[in-house]
């Protein structure tokens, strides 16, 4: 990769496309994350292929994998496997930066491109969930992954079928 490609947020929360590979055994996505937030980084979810790799560079990390609380401090890690239900938290006194690992990356990149777009356009509530159905519909996609709490048949079919209706009409990440 030549040039970093990197998502800023006007409270300085940034999120940095570090690495990518898309070679045939050897395919994953490197991003460093730096939160400005105190609190919930997203809510809980679980993917049912990738393996995700979390390194704490500054701050304080708590992250929650299959009801087990961690503290991460500068220079720990974590690792989420397939199937691990996962939540994380900045619980600094100031910013949280991180790297974080996906293999294989699938499309988390484009979700983390569409929630910053929607949310540079005050398109996202709160926690940083799209308002808009279809929009959510499309970054679900983009997760690989499953909400805790929604049968994850009931969410193919729902937030699957949404995605096909956003991107017939013109919804495009």
């Amino acid at each position: 990769m030549n040039e970093l490609e990197k998502l800023i947020h006007p409270d300085g929360t940034t999120i940095t496309l570090v690495d990518q590979s898309v070679e045939h055994h050897n395919e994953y996505l490197l991003i460093e994350h730096k939160i400005t937030k105190l609190g919930a980084i997203n809510g809980p979810h679980w993917h049912p292929e990738l393996t995700e790799y979390f390194t704490v560079k500054e701050g304080k990390m708590r992250i929650k994998v299959d009801g087990e609380d961690f503290i991460l401090i500068p220079g720990q890690h974590c690792k989420v496997s397939p199937r691990q239900i996962h939540q994380f938290w900045n619980e600094s006194s100031q910013n949280l930066i991180f790297l974080h690992e996906v293999r294989p990356p699938g499309n988390h990149w484009n979700m983390f491109k569409l929630i910053h777009t929607l949310d540079m356009k005050n398109q996202v509530n709160s926690k940083g969930i799209p308002r808009n159905p279809l929009w959510l519909s499309l970054a679900w996609e983009c997760i690989d992954g499953y909400l805790v709490g929604i049968p994850p048949v009931i969410q193919r079919i729902v937030f699957g079928n949404l995605a096909r209706f956003a991107r017939a009409i013109g919804y495009r990440i």
